[in-house]
């Protein structure tokens, strides 16, 4: 798979969960929060104030911040499984 075809799926995960995410914040069956983090997660791969937005987070909520690793360790080896392929 090609640089750019990986960067335009890891967006187009991110903005999406992004946007699931702002829809759970309303919606009560779907984990808003939850989507946003991951969402942030994958973007802040691409883009400087995701990551900056996620360290803001990690100083605001400390308990969350093992959370947030946790999914950012898994995003990590789901890419490096991808680019792998």
């Amino acid at each position: 798979m090609n640089p750019k075809r990986k960067r335009w799926i890891a967006l187009v995960a991110g903005w999406g969960f992004v946007l699931v995410g702002v829809v759970g914040l309303f919606l009560p069956v779907l984990q808003g929060m939850l989507l946003l983090l991951i969402g942030l997660v994958i973007l802040s791969s691409e883009y400087v104030w995701a990551h900056k937005l996620l360290a803001k987070l990690r100083a605001r909520f400390p308990k969350a911040a093992s959370k947030v690793h946790e999914a950012t360790e898994k995003a990590r080896t789901f890419l490096r499984r991808t680019q792998a392929d």
